[in-house]
């Protein structure tokens, strides 16, 4: 599976974004798809996951209710919906296709995301 992620840009704090990832060459159905970010000098952060077949998810404490994460099924496509965004959300963000929401073996390429204050 190959993962276009998409969607970032540069926004105020408060504002909101919605990044998207789409999988080509195989569906998601059997996979979780997860978001990660790495900001500037800093490790790579779990932000969210999906289990693409229950829909269940679980986001990180950094982003619990204000970030949603969705899926559709037609578009292969999984999105991020990010809202009241902070100047600490500034990242480049990732996601990636993993088979159990231990392993992830397929990373998109990053899409960055900036919020000034």
């Amino acid at each position: 599976v190959q993962l276009q992620a998409c969607g970032g840009g540069l926004v105020q704090a408060g504002g909101s974004l919605r990044l998207s990832c789409a999988a080509s060459g195989r569906t998601f159905t059997n996979y979780v798809l997860g978001w990660f970010r790495r900001a500037p000098g800093k490790e790579r952060e779990f932000v969210v996951r999906i289990i693409w077949s229950s829909g269940n998810t679980y986001y990180s404490d950094s982003v619990k209710g204000r970030f949603t994460i969705s899926r559709d099924n037609a578009k292969n496509t999984a999105y991020l919906q990010m809202n009241s965004l902070k100047p600490e959300d500034t990242a480049v963000y990732y996601c990636a296709a993993g088979a159990n929401i231990y392993t992830y073996f397929q990373w998109g390429q990053g899409t960055q995301v900036t919020v000034s204050s």
